[in-house]
């Protein structure tokens, strides 16, 4: 395996400092392309702190870490640095109702009201939780606003979502819940767990604790805050710079004050870096953790679930091929495609090895999936936030070096049967 770089740091011509890090951590041998491309992240795409990590076949083969972890500072972002990774919470908590859908107590195909009877409310006795699940609910967005204290006050968020009427007829489209759909997974998991637990404490005692994750949804008010890197948020300049690779249909309903996705942005107003935000539990956007966990928990999906519990009929229900319709998110104007709360791949994100992979990236840049053909679970994380929805530059390049190295490590180590198919490899996810 590789070894490690240390991280320097030099002044730029106006008397900031700039980071210059090279990779800390490791790589299996084959894997040492990935090492590379995460040094050009810093070198040549504006990186500023971030980590990357893969399990292959259950091992271990990629764990990088490096960079700053505040942009204002020189502290170094290290092997346990942990850092916000917004909608990449969903995968974590959609993988939370796996485990309960294992254990018998949540079926994908039972109506949502069967186990929360309050939600039949306003139109939506009839919402099965696949429905839910796949951003079809029309529940985009609530009347009231949502605040850091609301969210403390999880009967309370209970009794807004059942009163929410839905944006449209649920199960004839699709749009994206941003924040809604974390929060309806919160109450499923209180209303079914025997000992109603909340989901991060489900997720902490049940999937966290036993595989040694450091990942927290609801982060512990002890938790050291010398461990946080700091967020880079969006800003108007950067966002006006990004306009080029901004996909217009979802331009033009950011720009629109009554769009869609503009009432689903006003639900929360929280700075990301807050503590306070960080400690309350959103199941759909605050997970706080490394790329590490994230992506050893999806290895543990990827080689069947077994660790945690999850059988083959769930891991079937999870990765059989949804049926989707050509429509586009009725939300962001795009492409997309959701089921039982993970991103799947299609026309407008093209990942993994075969249309049974399943993941969930964040704003900004974050994403982590699962590669059950390939037995892959990877995860990206960065603390400089970057607007693209999909293939962020310095993500795409790291997932496509493990490709190419599973590729080239398959074709020696593996029987015929076993290969990563010539077609699914690396050279089909590097389309612009």
């Amino acid at each position: 395996m590789s070894t490690s770089s240390r991280s320097t740091v030099a002044r730029s011509p106006a008397g900031k400092s700039r980071s210059e890090s090279k990779a800390r951590g490791w790589t299996a041998k084959g894997f040492e392309n990935v090492r590379v491309e995460f040094e050009r992240n810093f070198a040549e795409r504006g990186e500023i702190g971030a980590a990357v990590s893969a399990y292959w076949r259950g091992e271990k083969v990629v764990d990088l870490w490096g960079g700053r972890r505040s942009p204002d500072g020189n502290a170094p972002w290290d092997e346990d640095t942990m850092v916000l990774v917004n909608s990449t919470t969903k995968g974590v908590s959609a993988m939370t109702l796996a485990v309960a859908n294992a254990r018998g107590w949540i079926d994908y195909e039972a109506t949502v009201a069967r186990y929360w009877p309050e939600f039949a409310q306003a139109g939506k006795a009839a919402i099965t939780v696949r429905q839910l699940l796949g951003h079809e609910a029309g529940l985009a967005w609530l009347d009231e606003k949502l605040t850091i204290e609301k969210l403390r006050d999880l009967d309370g968020i209970a009794r807004l979502l059942a009163r929410q009427t839905p944006a449209w007829p649920p199960g004839t489209r699709h749009g994206y819940h941003a924040m809604t759909v974390g929060l309806c997974m919160q109450e499923l998991i209180r209303r079914v767990d025997p000992a109603h637990r909340t989901l991060g404490r489900f997720f902490r005692e049940e999937i966290a604790e036993p595989l040694g994750l450091d990942f927290y949804i609801g982060l512990p008010p002890e938790f050291p805050t010398e461990r946080l890197a700091t967020l880079v948020t969006f800003s108007t300049t950067r966002a006006l710079r990004a306009l080029p690779t901004t996909p217009r249909p979802m331009l033009l309903r950011v720009l629109w004050p009554w769009s869609l996705l503009r009432k689903s942005m006003i639900g929360l107003s929280a700075d990301p870096n807050d503590r306070r935000y960080l400690e309350v539990e959103v199941p759909a956007g605050n997970g706080v953790g490394t790329a590490r966990a994230i992506a050893r928990l999806y290895s543990a999906f990827a080689g069947g679930g077994s660790e945690l519990g999850v059988g083959p009929e769930t891991m079937a229900r999870i990765t059989a091929t949804p049926i989707w319709d050509e429509s586009k998110d009725v939300v962001m104007g795009v492409t997309s495609h959701f089921s039982l709360g993970f991103l799947r791949p299609g026309p407008g994100a093209d990942f993994g090895s075969s249309p049974r992979a399943f993941g969930a990236p964040g704003a900004g840049g974050s994403f982590a999936f699962a590669d059950p053909d390939a037995r892959l679970g990877y995860a990206y994380v960065m603390n400089k936030m970057d607007y693209y929805m999909v293939d962020d530059p310095r993500e795409k390049a790291l997932r496509d070096a493990v490709y190419r190295a599973i590729a080239e490590l398959g074709e020696r180590t593996s029987p015929r049967h076993e290969r990563l198919p010539r077609e699914h490899s690396a050279l089909s996810l590097t389309s612009p």
